[in-house]
């Protein structure tokens, strides 16, 4: 997240131009998966993520979010764990999401600004997280997306990060986990430094299942249109797909083109997760969707972001498919 969270006290404001070299074929992956720039389901439609982080970690007894958050229109959410939340609470998480019909974003919290902030862990002990989690996550690939690790470089030296994070992507592969991996940018999430633009294609092609998609965070770096375009354009040179895993309409290190995110997102076939729910502390809480987890009180962000969210979201068609 790039939010000051109460809960905690901290604080963060926080080209490559090739394609990915053709490669042996893909193993067979069940569920959501990539194709080209896309995240495709297990039919083959394309899936537009359209939703919000809930910062369960820290305020697990608000179960309800599941129901509202979905209620108001969200095909997705992205669900803020740590590495305190054990398998059996993962479990009920994903079987909320289920129950809801909404796509299943789970991320590990720890890594938030790793090299700037006290107390952050590496993704590969994120990855030991994840791995310990595979038999509990097994049968979920469907609608469930493993977010390795929330922002797991800060704003110093990010030249470790694609080996950190083709490192923990072939960690939990081997772990057994086969659902959609996605991996986060360095620069608190914001990719200002261009690191995770440029070296996708690498941390892509560490993913035996070639099924990787990219999330990068819009805060005040992105503060114009033109700076939201600037970045959408350069990365789908890649050839890889995107999500913009979290954004607001301002934050500490400035304002945010919050219209443009969603706009040109729509314009892209780009999935967007805002931040975030309700919780939000110390000077930030201009970044609740709703006040005090009432989804009948939502904030301006909050009717701005889910207005956006009812115009182009989609179910996911594993629960259409149930419905029949």
């Amino acid at each position: 997240m790039a939010v000051l969270l109460a809960v905690f006290g901290f604080w963060r404001h926080d080209r490559s131009t090739a394609r990915v070299a053709a490669g042996p074929a893909n193993p067979p992956v069940r569920g959501l998966h990539v194709r080209g720039s896309e995240i495709v389901q297990a039919g083959g439609e394309p899936l537009l993520m359209r939703g919000i982080s809930h910062p369960y970690a820290w305020f697990p007894q608000h179960t309800a979010a599941f129901a509202d958050i979905r209620r108001l229109g969200a095909n997705t959410v992205r669900v803020v764990l740590t590495g305190d939340v054990p398998g059996r609470e993962v479990a009920g998480i994903v079987a909320r999401c289920k129950e809801n019909r909404l796509v299943c974003v789970l991320e590990d919290h720890d890594t938030t600004g790793y090299g700037e902030r006290e107390g952050a862990v590496t993704l590969d002990r994120a990855a030991d997280y994840w791995a310990g989690l595979s038999p509990v996550l097994r049968g979920s690939e469907e609608y469930v997306v493993v977010n390795i690790g929330n922002e797991p470089y800060g704003n110093g030296d990010t030249s470790g990060w694609a080996e950190a994070t083709g490192a923990a992507v072939a960690k939990v592969r081997a772990a057994g986990v086969r659902h959609l991996l996605m991996v986060d940018a360095p620069n608190w999430g914001q990719d200002w430094s261009g690191t995770m633009r440029d070296s996708a294609p690498a941390v892509f092609a560490r993913d035996p299942l070639r099924n990787t998609v990219f999330s990068v965070h819009m805060y005040g770096v992105y503060g114009s249109a033109a700076k939201v375009t600037e970045y959408f354009d350069a990365f789908r040179r890649t050839g890889l797909p995107l999500v913009v895993g979290e954004f607001g309409w301002r934050h500490t290190d400035g304002p945010v083109a919050a219209d443009a995110v969603m706009r040109e997102s729509d314009a892209r076939g780009i999935g967007y997760l805002g931040w975030s729910w309700s919780g939000n502390g110390g000077g930030v809480d201009y970044l609740d969707a709703a006040e005090g987890f009432d989804p009948d009180r939502l904030t301006d962000w909050g009717r701005r972001l889910f207005d956006g969210i009812r115009a182009t979201a989609r179910e996911a068609t594993v629960f259409t498919r149930a419905s029949r």
